[in-house]
């Protein structure tokens, strides 16, 4: 008789709440966006919503991709476990679920205050084609990862309308985007980089494969504009003091996570440890805008 946590597992894995800085990343954006706005720091009803509709639309991205890839996955080392890869599940319960999560996505935006709703809604329907059209990009497109980037780039704008009811495009705004779509494509070019003999073989593009040996160079290039964009932002948004030591500590750290990048034997265990290492390099720009948030309030 199987478990019912046997069961769950795959489901689980579908969507990825087994490898959990995957969500974090997605909701890092989403924090810079809340207490860089004119009317942070953020109501923590505000914080639950982005919250739970981050992680549904999450959700909905992963199935989307793994929907899309099932027929690759499985001659790819690193996603050949995935369970629809696998047929620990079926396309149908999966597509299902894809859809619940569409809804639940949806119901959290009609849930936010009536002066920001039409806003929010116009850009979350703008978001939905290119999330769940974004891993098709791999088979057409030479940086598929600057799609996603793009994607990424709503977990700035949704959150700030949702505060803001508006999207004046202040440099605060511009800037805080800009260091989202550009750290987005820089790590999501390394996770690439664990796939390139697979993905040369199989025929998929990727900016890891288009940018060949500048590779390195370029997403330290991302995470350098990502820290002075930001700076830019902060700045505008007369963010105090308490936030540039964690700015400057996180510079560094960015650039730091590069090294071990550059070794001929980089193993996909190097790779996963960059991306996690970027969870932490945003979390503690999150963490600055928030103690500067809370200085002397």
């Amino acid at each position: 008789m199987i478990s019912s946590s046997a069961r769950l597992q795959p489901w689980i894995e579908l969507l990825r709440w087994n490898k959990p800085t995957g969500r974090l990343i997605l909701l890092i954006p989403a924090g810079w966006a809340l207490w860089l706005n004119p009317s942070a720091p953020p109501s923590v009803v505000l914080i639950l919503q982005i919250l739970l509709g981050g992680l549904a639309v999450s959700g909905a991205g992963c199935i989307a991709n793994d929907l899309w890839d099932q027929r690759f996955d499985g001659q790819v080392e690193r996603t050949k476990r995935r369970p629809l890869a696998r047929g620990a599940l079926q396309r149908g319960p999966a597509l299902a679920l894809l859809l619940i999560l569409l809804g639940l996505s949806l119901a959290v935006v009609l849930s936010l205050p009536a002066a920001s709703l039409r806003l929010c809604l116009a850009l979350a329907s703008t978001a939905v084609l290119p999330i769940l059209g974004y891993p098709s990009a791999k088979r057409w497109f030479a940086f598929p990862q600057a799609v996603l980037a793009l994607c990424w780039g709503f977990a700035v704008l949704i959150p700030w309308a949702a505060a803001t009811a508006s999207l004046s495009w202040s440099p605060a705004l511009v800037c805080s985007w800009l260091a989202t779509v550009v750290w987005t494509f820089g790590f999501d070019t390394v996770y690439a980089m664990a796939d390139r003999r697979d993905d040369a073989s199989l025929g998929l593009r990727s900016s890891a494969l288009s940018l060949g040996s500048r590779v390195v160079p370029v997403v330290r290039g991302c995470y350098l504009v990502t820290a002075v964009t930001l700076a830019i932002a902060a700045w505008s948004a007369e963010i105090p003091a308490p936030f540039w030591p964690l700015w400057l500590l996180a510079t560094v750290f960015m650039q730091i996570s590069c090294n071990p990048l550059n070794k001929q034997d980089a193993s996909m265990g190097t790779y996963g440890r960059h991306f996690s290492r970027q969870v932490q390099a945003g979390s503690l720009l999150w963490l600055g805008l928030v103690l500067a948030r809370g200085w002397g309030a």
